[in-house]
């Protein structure tokens, strides 16, 4: 999660942007959007680390969370954005099927 949250905020802020919702331009532009799910994507990351004992909590917290940026992979499918080799109508359509798999493995890599 650390080394996700910091490709948000370096390296990989542009193909980031491809997944942000154009509603979010009404609250933020898109780049805020993209920094600052980077730095919750980094601070989930940590707290695993740092906080052993809440691991069950965070873990909710952050499958809460995939679902929470669910929207942004959709409207990257339907507004045909190309980002991270998802260049196609196909590729993009098979990674909505995998944000199940990351709500899941949110619970499971955190379960007591």
């Amino acid at each position: 999660m650390v080394f996700a949250g910091l490709s948000h905020l370096f390296w990989a802020r542009k193909e980031f942007q491809a997944q942000v919702p154009d509603w979010t331009g009404k609250v933020m532009d898109k780049d805020a959007v993209v920094v600052a799910s980077g730095v919750v994507e980094a601070a989930f990351g940590v707290a695993l680390v740092a906080l052993p004992r809440e691991r069950g909590r965070i873990g909710a917290l952050l499958a809460a969370f995939f679902v929470a940026v669910f929207p942004g992979n959709i409207e990257q499918y339907t507004k045909r954005r190309d980002g991270f080799g998802l260049d196609t109508d196909r590729k993009r359509l098979v990674r909505l099927f995998f944000q199940p798999v990351l709500v899941a493995w949110a619970f499971w890599s955190t379960r007591d």
